[in-house]
């Protein structure tokens, strides 16, 4: 019985909702005149008016007439000759002391008196190396001059940013510790 009553109200519901979403659906002939006039009522109204266009600017023209002159795009500094004729030696053989930085090589003493002195330098691999005049180290070609009792001085190759090298003078000092 309650399933019987249940059945009727749900059939009555679904009677009820059908019956809602039929109004306003469908259409009477006398409806599409009103949408034809109101169409046509719009389509008569004046169209809104248009902002003008900007006005374009004139630009003065440009001659470019700098064929004679240097080309902005080469060296301006280099030298066609060649530079100062101070170059690193490509063909060198790297020394061990050349694969690290200046500033991070220590020496750490000396062997030997005189012209026959001999440094001591502890590199950052802990592993010490001799060094005398001739003997390359540093990252910039760096060629020892003179080794001293309390320094090892060099002359480094660095570029001058033109295209050429420069010499630099620079030491490595004895650390007390």
């Amino acid at each position: 019985m309650i399933r019987s009553s249940l059945l009727r109200s749900a059939g009555l519901l679904a009677l009820v909702l059908l019956a809602g979403c039929g109004r306003g659906v469908t259409s009477t002939p006398g409806d599409a005149p009103n949408l034809q006039k109101w169409v046509e009522d719009v389509r008569a109204r004046p169209a809104p008016a248009l902002e003008p266009l900007p006005v374009m600017q004139q630009f003065e023209t440009f001659e470019y007439s700098a064929q004679g002159m240097r080309d902005p795009f080469t060296d301006a500094w280099s030298n066609p000759q060649g530079g100062s004729g101070l170059r690193p030696d490509p063909n060198r053989r790297k020394e061990p002391l050349e694969a690290f930085p200046l500033d991070s090589l220590d020496m750490v003493g000396t062997i030997g008196t005189g012209g026959g002195t001999v440094a001591v330098v502890m590199a950052p691999d802990k592993v010490s190396y001799r060094v005398r005049p001739g003997v390359y180290m540093g990252q910039s070609d760096g060629r020892v001059t003179g080794v001293f009792e309390d320094r090892i001085e060099l002359i480094e190759l660095v570029p001058d940013g033109a295209g050429g090298w420069l010499e630099r003078p620079a030491a490595l000092s004895l650390e007390d510790q």
